[in-house]
Order: structure tokens, then C-alpha cells, then sequence
């Protein structure tokens, strides 16, 4: 049975350092008819929920602890009863949203999550967060890159705890160095390539 990727966008709010911004948020499921995991929990819990369908949730895995993109995640987990899974370096960002509950799990770099006879690995690319994490689903060609690369070039790094040194050092270093063909799935706005983000990051060398 082959692995699908869906997209479920959710409309909210991001909050850091005392300003509020309107955010749509993309989420992703990936897997089969049978079992799933799922990529962010932004905002709409019960249309995360919908999206699932019934199928067995293996993890929640989170791309980094900014408010909009967790917001949803404990209800998601306790609804679904999965795990959430995130790199230990943003327990500083998940404490803001969740002061009284920890993540069941912490993500290690190169960490392989199995689904639906696919795997998705781990690569950790701080910069936009201390521990903003990149999952990359090889045997589909794409990577799920959070707030760490979009659609023309690196994510914010202008609030605490980021820095554009490391996003860029992370950038050039984790993910541009996968085939030009990865399709980049990003957590706000379209998808690209890593092709043609290696024209944008060339552009700012």
C-alpha cells in the first residue's frame, strides 16, 4: 500500500515577544488507510481530528514549539492517543504554550519514524528555532521543513531564540544538499524544491 501525503491548512494565531500575527498553518498527515502520523498541530483541533479518519495515529511529530504550530497538539494527542514527539532544544517555546505538560518524547537527529511502509527521518536545523526539526520522507522524494525553509528562501529569525546565521548554516548544510527534485512541504504557504531554493540561497551568499 503506497504512503499518502495529505495537507489540512488551519487558520489561528502566532504569539512571541509580546506581538500577535494571523497565521494559516499547514498540517500534514502521512501514511495509509490504516495508520498515519501527524506533522504540527496548529489551531483547529477537531479539523486535525476529521482529518485522521479513524486510523491508528503513531506520533504527532512537531517541526519546532511555536505557539502556532503546538496550539493543538495536546488535544489532538488526547483524542487520538498519540505521542508528541519534539526536539528537546525548544522545551523552552513548548513551556510558553504548555507549562504543566512535557512531550511524551524527544526527537534525536536522524531519528527514523515508520509509517504505512514508508520512513520518515529526522534532521535537526536549528535557526528558526533552537530545535526546529525537518522530517524528510525519502522514498517520496520530499521534506517537511516547518518554519526552517519556504517558498523563496529561510523562515523568520527575527524574534527570541532564532538566529540566521545557524538557519542559514542549517539550510545549506542539512537541506540543500538533498536532491534537487525533493519536494519541500513548509509549515505556512506553498511547496518548492530544493533546486529551487538552492537559486534562493545562492542569491544571498
Amino acid at each position: 500500500m503506497t504512503v499518502t501525503i495529505e495537507n489540512l491548512v488551519t487558520s489561528g494565531t502566532f504569539a512571541l515577544d509580546g506581538g500577535t500575527w494571523d497565521v494559516d498553518n499547514n498540517v500534514w498527515i502521512v501514511g495509509n488507510d490504516d495508520e498515519c502520523v501527524i506533522i504540527d498541530c496548529p489551531h483547529d483541533a477537531a479539523a486535525i481530528i476529521n482529518q485522521v479518519r479513524g486510523r491508528k495515529v503513531l506520533a504527532i511529530l512537531l517541526t519546532h514549539a511555536h505557539n502556532d504550530h503546538i496550539g493543538a497538539a495536546r488535544a489532538v494527542a488526547e483524542a487520538v492517543q498519540a505521542p508528541i514527539h519534539l526536539h528537546p532544544d525548544d522545551l523552552v517555546l513548548w513551556e510558553q504554550v504548555y507549562p504543566d505538560q512535557q512531550p511524551e518524547n524527544s526527537i534525536s537527529d536522524g531519528e527514523v519514524f515508520a509509517v504505512g511502509g514508508a520512513t520518515l527521518r529526522a534532521i535537526h536545523t536549528p535557526g528558526h528555532s533552537p530545535g526546529s526539526t525537518c522530517f524528510l520522507l525519502e522514498g517520496e522524494g520530499t521534506v517537511f521543513t516547518g518554519d526552517t525553509l519556504f517558498n523563496g528562501g529561510p523562515g523568520a529569525t527575527g524574534r527570541s531564540y532564532s538566529d540566521y546565521p545557524t538557519i542559514l548554516a542549517s539550510i545549506r548544510e542539512r537541506l540543500l544538499t538533498l536532491p534537487p527534485g525533493t519536494v519541500v512541504r513548509t509549515g505556512h504557504g506553498d511547496n518548492t524544491t530544493i533546486g529551487a531554493e538552492q537559486e534562493t540561497l545562492a542569491q544571498l551568499a
